[in-house]
């Protein structure tokens, strides 16, 4: 490889992308950090966030841990016991029938807007890099698919402004690369930030992710035996076996290895091929955390074991009536939301214990730390 990058490897650097992601960072009271929770360091910007607390103190910084269904639940709860140390963190799920992490995301907002009462509403700015879901954030908390979503980087090109109550406005925002982490192109393409169909030579990067991904699930997503006869011993005779069992075949019956290669880059970026980056250990896993250094805000631990279909299905009860009516009557719903909204801003004066408790990992973390 060229020292170079190609302009490829270029996407979600350009003066209008960071010109579109300043404007959400000005223009928002708070500002939600969505991190993907299989590459914790690889989707955190630090630059972002040492551009917040030296540049604008006065705005408050939210991690929110994505994707936490694609990885196993020892590591979001590592993770998130390392991120709380800096800022309040949020594991969340996005889905439109059974989210995770809503209501404490309300409760969240709810509580920031009471802090902000002066203010007849504040905007809270989603960021982070190409697809870590921000868009899908959105949707889940506005129980619409208002924000276009696709599991491709990119396709979030504006900002935009969506009403997710009275007096709270979400901003979307498109994907940013940081170019100063230090990427190499294989980085790029296993974080999602490339599209696969668009490389030149996508062969090159499967050993990457057959070095992250266990035979056995890769075995088990293309149907071939893990060990024994029919199996692959190396990289190419494995895109072989794709190809042909898939019927991607050139002239004179051979098996077509780009399409194959295009295939497990894109089940490894749709979360297909579970894998995810090992979070550190923590040294005093069970001790309590102290409380959080901001005023007004409540916190308390948030409870990964109820990941399942059982129970995320509950976990917007009392936030929000018929959440997952997604065919119901558009018009009664939005009348009811009015009515729910119209409600809490009536009861401005009301004691913070009248508010959801809101769910957030606990740790020391302050948002005017530089």
């Amino acid at each position: 490889r060229t020292a170079k990058k190609d302009d490829l490897f270029l996407k979600g650097q350009s003066k209008r992308i960071w010109g579109e992601f300043f404007k959400v960072v000005d223009c928002s009271d708070v500002v939600l950090h969505v991190i993907d929770a299989r590459n914790v360091p690889g989707t955190r910007c630090t630059m972002i966030e040492k551009h917040i607390a030296k540049n604008a103190k006065h705005k408050h910084l939210v991690f929110i841990l994505n994707k936490i269904d694609l990885v196993p639940n020892w590591v979001a709860k590592r993770w998130i016991g390392e991120l709380s140390k800096v800022r309040p963190t949020i594991a969340f799920h996005a889905s439109m029938t059974q989210a995770f992490g809503k209501g404490a995301m309300i409760s969240l907002l709810r509580q920031f807007s009471k802090l902000h009462a002066d203010k007849k509403q504040i905007s809270v700015g989603v960021i982070g890099y190409p697809n870590v879901g921000k868009s899908s954030v959105i949707n889940t908390l506005i129980s619409k698919k208002s924000c276009k979503v696709a599991p491709i980087p990119g396709e979030t090109k504006i900002w935009q402004y969506i009403t997710l109550m009275k007096r709270i406005y979400l901003i979307d925002s498109p994907g940013v690369v940081v170019d100063s982490a230090g990427d190499t192109e294989t980085d790029s393409v296993l974080k999602g930030v490339v599209r696969a169909e668009r490389l030149e030579c996508p062969e090159d990067y499967i050993d990457a992710i057959l070095d992250q991904v266990k035979r056995e699930h890769v075995a088990a997503q293309y149907g071939l035996p893990k060990e024994g006869k029919g199996t692959w011993k190396n990289v190419i005779e494995l895109l072989e076996l794709i190809a042909q069992k898939a019927g991607r075949l050139r002239k004179g019956g051979e098996p077509c290895l780009r399409s194959s290669a295009i295939t497990i880059i894109n089940d490894f970026q749709r979360g297909r091929l579970p894998h995810f980056v090992a979070p550190p250990e923590l040294k005093d896993e069970n001790d309590d955390v102290a409380a959080s250094n901001t005023t007004g805000i409540k916190q308390v631990d948030q409870d990964l074991d109820a990941i399942g279909e059982e129970n995320l299905k509950n976990d917007t009860e009392g936030i929000e009536k018929d959440d997952t009516n997604e065919d119901g009557n558009d018009e009664d719903k939005d009348a009811s939301d009015d009515e729910e909204m119209e409600e809490h801003d009536d009861d401005e004066d009301d004691d913070d214990d009248s508010l959801p408790p809101v769910v957030v990992a606990s740790g020391n973390w302050d948002d005017n730390e530089s």
